[in-house]
């Protein structure tokens, strides 16, 4: 059924009525062809509605379509980018079909509790969520059967508004849903489809919203409706609340909610991956339904487990999500009976054995009820196999069953359009379809053959679009009069675009360190202030609301940007989101990570800008272990420390700014442009872009794990109909037991 409201859209020509289908695909936020489309109606209006094609073709004067459906040169590129749109939307091709056309392959149900999509989609708060948005758009790519199950945050994270002391303040912007490109899922009233969480009381009903990521549907779900009572309308309003029973609510609601909403909607599937633990309650959800069919609570997990991936992130044991029992008793109470199992044997699916007092454990139940798990790097399997090799016991560390698939950033989503137009120039006349394997590392030497003039002109372009891009915001805030004097200081008026510029833009987390530069404040105000070779900072990021620790990390920053001793070489961006990442990982020339080892779970900002020609300063945690060759960039922090690790870092970091990264960019030749440097530039590019794509990420994913999925969901469709069999017998005619249907695996008619 088309959802899109067209009566919204009357006032579009026929003649190019596909622009409205083609808004409400995010397939246009990682097409830059597609995009131009709705730049050429009114660059004004494109750029008034932040890059957001519903809200612009809803508010943009009738005029100016009227004009693009009279202009032939505009409908031949209409016509051409629509059938390339409409191609890619067919499910029966890619590279998917082509290899495991021939066999049965497990649709797989993907549930993450955020999405990074694109920024008129605030449903995200950092890596976790981005990769969960890189993940779905190269499966939609590819042709992999996948569908997404998420959230709806009517209040998306966060809007930051930094104080003149540098105190961040939350700002809530309610999401305008029909002005993004989200649609109402409707059910067969022509309705808003509402679906009532099972197995909670008092009722949580939740109201389903649809995002379409290129060839892949993420199902969204929506707590505030009138429906609920005000408590459980705020359930979907923020992402990661800080309330623990909140969180423990939503928890219920993304996992067993979210399994019913598939059902309801007869969406087959075979599998999951949880991306992260938050979901994991969608795992016990299939485990009820089978046991409900006739199996035995042990044979139904054992089914279940087969066909389910675990993805962990947080090397932190802080980070993961512990209820308290009483808790999980108030909401589960009922539910313990479904499983067949008692409280104690539900309880001991969340129980961590080297803290059995502690709570339930959504990390544990998830590593229990899954039988494939991963890091996101190597050094993360390896972190999380020491932290989890209690739950089993007597295996070596390293024969514990959790394996690793390394990260990587959808490249059509990350890569600057300029850049891929360079690259098409260079490559595309020895492989012109080059983006298609892009994950072949033969290709990307072909970046030596681009002229160091060319690749540094269009680098110093970036670098400048990326100042006029936060001036302009400046100059709006400004004129809107929201903005003090001292701010404009502090947010980069002054920086120069000829000086080499460092990023450091991530959550304002304290294990990131991002103070950690400013160990010895006078040493950093000579490397900033050299005359000859200055250097300038640019910071970005919000911290958690609820995090006071982070804020105060954030506010010291500030001050230190505000402080004239420092010339005005440190700014801060305020308000971090999707957009403005795309231009500081275009744009800047260093890019700066130095978290804590090994709390790096991956890092995949860094791969963001090493894609663009960046280069990375980065500690050896995370992803750059396996990036690093001693050529594209550089590294610090490898060994162990006995001592302050936060003064060994900063030595190290200050030692490499004045005796190898300035001086290397600043060494220019008679033609002005610094040579070497270009040379690591593109090493950067031609060993860390095939490597870190999210193709060769999601490829890794199918070939580790598709075979055991499909050898374990034909298992699970035989035993859930022999169970259904018996229950027939047993149940006999007249309950209508024989009557029922045998369903997909992991569907609630089995």
């Amino acid at each position: 059924m088309d959802t899109i409201p067209r009566d919204h859209f009357s006032h579009v020509p026929e003649r190019i009525c596909g622009l409205v289908d083609l808004a409400y695909n995010l397939w246009w936020s990682w097409n830059p062809e597609a995009r131009v489309l709705f730049k050429q109606l009114n660059q004004e209006a494109w750029k008034k509605s932040v890059h957001n094609p519903v809200r612009m073709l809803r508010e943009i004067p009738t005029e100016f379509l009227d004009q693009a459906a009279a202009n032939p040169e505009y409908l031949h590129r209409y016509d051409i980018i629509m059938h390339r749109f409409r191609r890619s939307m067919d499910t029966t091709s890619g590279w998917f079909s082509e290899a495991y056309g021939s066999i049965s392959t497990p649709t797989i149900a993907y549930f993450s509790a955020e999405y990074g999509l694109h920024h008129s989609l605030p449903f995200y708060a950092g890596g976790l969520g981005f990769l969960a948005g890189d993940h779905l758009k190269e499966c939609s790519d590819l042709g992999i059967p996948v569908v997404g199950v998420g959230f709806m945050y009517s209040k998306g994270y966060l809007h930051q508004h930094i104080r003149p002391d540098g105190w961040q303040d939350g700002i809530s912007e309610p999401l305008d849903r029909d002005a993004a490109p989200i649609t109402r899922v409707l059910d067969a009233n022509g309705e808003h489809l509402v679906v009532q969480v099972p197995h909670i009381d008092p009722p949580i009903y939740v109201a389903v919203w649809q995002v379409q990521v290129g060839r892949v549907p993420i199902y969204l779900l929506d707590t505030d409706i009138g429906l609920n009572d005000p408590v459980n309308r705020t359930i979907s309003s923020q992402l990661y609340t800080g309330d623990l029973e909140q969180r423990l609510r939503q928890e219920i609601v993304l996992g067993i909610g979210g399994r019913k909403v598939l059902h309801v909607l007869g969406i087959e599937y075979a599998a999951v991956h949880l991306n992260e633990g938050h979901p994991a309650f969608a795992l016990l959800e299939r485990i009820r339904e089978r046991v409900a069919s006739g199996m035995t609570f042990e044979q139904a997990l054992d089914l279940v487990r087969g066909t389910s991936i675990f993805t962990t992130h947080t090397p932190v044991p802080a980070g993961h999500d512990v209820f308290p029992f009483d808790l999980i008793d108030r909401y589960f109470g009922s539910y313990y009976p479904s499983l067949g199992i008692d409280r104690n044997t539900f309880l001991q699916l969340g129980l961590h054995p080297e803290n059995p007092d502690g709570g339930f454990n959504m990390t544990a139940l998830a590593l229990r009820a899954s039988a494939h798990h991963n890091g996101v790097s190597r050094t993360n399997g390896a972190v999380a196999r020491q932290m989890w090799r209690c739950l089993w016991p007597g295996e070596p560390e390293k024969d514990v069953p959790i394996d690793h698939v390394t990260n990587g950033v959808h490249v059509p989503t990350w890569m600057n359009e300029r850049v891929r137009e360079l690259f098409d120039r260079r490559i595309g006349p020895v492989c012109p379809d080059w983006m298609a394997v892009h994950e072949d590392p033969a290709i990307w030497e072909l970046v030596e053959e681009i002229p160091d003039k060319d690749l540094w002109q269009l680098h110093t372009w970036l670098k400048a679009k990326l100042f006029v891009r936060m001036r302009e915001r400046k100059r709006v805030k400004w004129s809107e009069g929201q903005e003090e004097p001292i701010n404009l200081v502090a947010e980069g008026s002054f920086l120069n675009p000829s000086v080499l510029t460092i990023g450091f833009a991530r959550r304002f987390s304290t294990y990131k360190r991002a103070y950690l530069i400013f160990e010895d404040p006078e040493r950093l105000k000579r490397i900033l202030t050299n005359p000859w070779r200055p250097v300038q900072i640019i910071f970005a990021g919000k911290a958690h609301p609820a995090d006071d620790d982070g804020k105060r990390v954030l506010q010291e920053i500030y001050r230190y940007a505000q402080r004239p001793e420092f010339a005005g070489r440190i700014a801060f961006v305020e308000d971090y989101n999707e957009q403005m990442a795309q231009y500081l990982v275009h744009g800047v020339d260093v890019w700066l990570n130095n978290p804590l080892p090994p709390l790096e779970a991956s890092g995949t900002s860094g791969m963001k800008a090493a894609l663009n020609g960046v280069l990375n300063l980065s500690i050896l945690d995370g992803w750059w272990v396996e990036g690093y060759n001693g050529r594209n960039g550089w590294a610090f922090g490898g060994e162990a420390v006995s001592c302050n690790r936060d003064e060994v870092d900063a030595g190290a970091i200050y030692r490499l700014l004045e005796e190898e990264v300035v001086p290397r960019y600043y060494s220019r030749s008679i033609d002005g442009i610094p040579h070497d440097w270009v040379r690591m530039m593109k090493e950067s590019i031609k060993s860390n872009g095939p490597q870190f794509s999210a193709r060769r990420m999601v490829k890794e994913y199918v070939r580790k794990y598709y075979p055991a999925l499909q050898t374990a969901a034909e298992a699970d469709l035989r035993a859930c109909r022999v169970a259904e069999a018996k229950r027939a017998r047993e149940s006999g005619p007249e309950s209508g037991g024989g009557s029922g249907t045998i369903g997909f695996p992991g569907g609630d008619s089995v």
